[in-house]
């Protein structure tokens, strides 16, 4: 321990001499204390001495420099899947009633030596103690990656990961133990026999698909232990069929894929359902059939690029916009266009410095967005006059994301992504005015950062105007391939941009928005705005919704006035089809939005059930641990405690204590003056 002060140690002495100075004064100037005993005398000018030192010592800024030790046990994490492949098989009653039981012992017995954390992973993983085996999907890298980010400072002796092994989302957990570094212990649950079993593994399937088109269907069978059966691979919509196939089965381990088109017939949210013929000895029928969604939107908004000449960049941003499936896009030059172009929601116009006449005022008449791309941008259409250099040097600029963009989010991984782009090739600019500019991205040049537009938007009398003035945006897609290996940072950038520009104005004084699609798994969330008669958001009325399942069993709730806005989570549903009608009276008139929610089943735990200790042994073996088996649970707690490697770490770090922050001081003061107080009562001296 060391005493260290932020002053001379001259002014140490003097606080001494102020406290004998002042006790001296007070019971020696006196001359009737001469007749008070010496050692009563000498005793109270001992205790006004220290009580004034001490007080004047605490004045001095008087730190404690101290060497503190701390001793961290090691950390225990017990992850523990909850998913519904656990309790698939015929032992599933008795991991309910006495597997939940055996894990406890296990947590208390080695809470005995080690702080022990437990973990529930399916899809998600979150801490807690309480199974309930209903997890829709299994992810057991997620759950490794939790505990890499929230104990990656933490003395981790080791894991014990209590599971069946089958994971059917995220990546393979086996390129995650490295990062760990601790020993992880594989608990195996589960049963391992192979069953007669023919299942559908996955449909692949578009998300959306176009009233009138055809979008096809991608079936993957497999089968076990089945050689020379006959089955049939169907797919029905409405309970009707549409498509079917006929397969033999060829080997014991049988895969095939299997290859259907079909007609979007009917508009909206239409379920499909894929069915397998079931075989007389086949031991699962649960995964015999599945069911998928598929959005038919009765039209696909077109986009139309004008250019002046042939240039990559159009390329670049036309297979970006097709990669959204949700427009049309087609290229012309903007000398030759003679269609209208009232049919288009957003016209970009690439380096058209001369655009026609007659496309100009149309453009105007029918208030169409535009997107202007290149160094020379239409500034009569934009309405924004970006005055450039007379010369006609460029700069090599980069992309400088602005924060205080509020038009639209990107993601953070864009975000980061941007700093890392490539230059384009920019005009001088000198000025910027005309209408109110609302900039994504500005422009640096060299080291400077600055407020010159890059990509920027503006609106002129309703209607969305946005341009970019650079030219090289195939540069950007590039680069994102050479780092990521697609294109999905800047085709997020580039339909981000069309998608604001290319959506109509939502005119209405009442708007909920909620997802179409979403899996059981997933909570439902709404959120509503209420404007007044100028388009200002308001919270002043309640905003009430009914839901309705299939049943015709409804469910009442009353939104929360989150800020200016409406927000309404109602938690997880069971898969089906909801309808749904949320109502808000504003002064006289009475608002109503309705529409339906389609909840998918989640099946994925009923493909497969054979357990997979051969992951669950390479994930200990590598890891430096070991795989037991249930009957071997109550020995794991020992296993652990007999590996020597973990052990608990004493950490020294150095403490700094203001003196005036330690309580025993007040103590130290209180009892001297108590004591003198004391004393002079006791001798009539107060």
């Amino acid at each position: 321990m060391e005493l260290i002060s932020n002053y001379p140690w001259y002014y140490t002495l003097l606080c001494l001499i102020v406290g004998f100075v002042f006790s001296i004064l007070l019971y020696f100037r006196d001359k009737q204390n001469a007749e008070r005993s010496k050692i009563l005398l000498y005793s109270l000018t001992a205790f006004r001495f220290l009580t004034i030192s001490v007080l004047c010592l605490l004045l001095l800024d008087i730190f404690i420099k101290r060497l503190i030790n701390e001793v961290e046990k090691p950390v225990i994490i017990i992850a523990q899947d909850n998913s519904e492949s656990l309790v698939s098989n015929k032992d599933s009653l008795e991991i309910k009633r006495s597997y939940t039981k055996e894990i406890q012992t296990l947590i208390s017995s080695l809470k005995e030596n080690f702080d022990v954390k437990t973990y529930l992973f399916d899809s998600e993983s979150k801490p807690s103690e309480t199974l309930d085996f209903k997890g829709k999907e299994t992810d057991i890298s997620k759950v490794f990656n939790d505990i890499e980010n929230n104990y990656s400072n933490k003395n981790i002796g080791a894991i014990i990961l209590a599971s069946d092994g089958i994971y059917n989302k995220g990546k393979n957990p086996i390129y995650d133990i490295k990062k760990l570094n601790t020993p992880i212990y594989s608990i195996a649950l589960g049963d391992t026999t192979v069953l007669k079993d023919v299942w559908i593994q996955a449909v692949n399937h578009n998300q959306i698909a176009y009233l009138g088109n055809t979008f096809p269907v991608e079936v993957i069978l497999n089968a076990t232990d089945l050689k020379n059966e006959e089955v049939t691979i169907s797919i029905s919509h409405k309970g009707k069929t549409i498509q079917s196939k006929n397969e033999s089965i060829t080997s014991e381990n049988f895969s095939n894929t299997f290859q259907f088109m079909i007609n979007a017939d009917n508009p909206g949210v239409q379920t499909y359902q894929v069915n397998v013929t079931i075989p007389k000895n086949d031991k699962n029928k649960f995964n015999n059939s599945f069911s998928f969604i598929v959005d038919v939107i009765d039209n696909r908004e077109k986009i139309l690029i004008l250019a002046n000449a042939p240039h990559p960049d159009i390329s670049t941003i036309e297979q970006s916009i097709a990669s959204l499936q949700t427009y049309e896009v087609e290229i012309a030059l903007a000398a030759e266009f003679s269609k209208p172009l009232k049919p288009y929601a957003l016209i970009i116009l690439h380096q058209t410095t001369l655009l026609p006449t007659r496309l100009t005022n149309e453009i105007k008449t029918n208030n169409q967005s535009v997107l202007c791309i290149g160094n020379d941008v239409m500034n009569p259409i934009t309405g924004v006059n970006i005055k450039r250099a007379n010369d006609s040097r460029k700069n090599d600029v980069e992309a400088v994301y602005r924060k205080d963009f509020t038009l639209f989010t990107i993601s953070a991984e864009l975000q980061n992504f941007l700093k890392d782009l490539p230059a384009v090739k920019c005009n001088f600019i000198n000025t910027v005015s005309g209408s109110t500019v609302n900039s994504l991205l500005t422009q640096k040049i060299g080291l400077v950062e600055t407020d010159y537009p890059l990509l920027y938007f503006t609106e002129i009398n309703s209607t969305k105007l946005g341009a970019f003035v650079g030219d090289g945006l195939w540069r950007w897609r590039m680069r994102d391939y050479v780092e990521h290996e697609n294109h999905f940072l800047f085709n997020e950038l580039i339909s981000k941009t069309v998608q604001y520009l290319s959506v109509k104005a939502d005119k209405s004084f009442f708007r909920v928005h909620t997802k179409k699609i979403i899996n059981e798994n997933e909570p439902i969330e709404f959120n509503a705005e209420v404007y007044n008669q100028s388009y200002e958001l308001t919270t002043e009325p309640e905003v009430q919704l009914q839901l309705k399942d299939e049943n015709g069993k409804t469910y009442d709730y009353i939104f929360t006035k989150k800020q200016n806005m409406y927000y309404l989570p109602i938690g997880r549903f069971s898969a089906g089809e909801y309808s749904y009608e949320a109502r808000v009276k504003y002064g006289e008139k009475l608002f109503v939005k309705s529409g339906i929610i389609t909840v998918k089943e989640i099946v994925s735990e009923k493909i497969n059930t054979v357990a997979n200790h051969q992951l669950l042994y390479q994930i200990a073996n590598e890891s430096g641990g070991q795989l037991v088996y249930r009957n071997q649970l109550q020995q794991l707690a020992s296993i652990i405690k007999s590996n020597q490697n973990i052990t608990s770490i004493t950490y020294s770090h150095k403490q700094l204590t203001d003196l005036i922050q330690l309580k025993w001081i007040f103590f130290i003061i209180l009892f001297l003056l108590s004591i003198e107080w004391f004393l002079r009562k006791y001798n009539g001296k107060v």
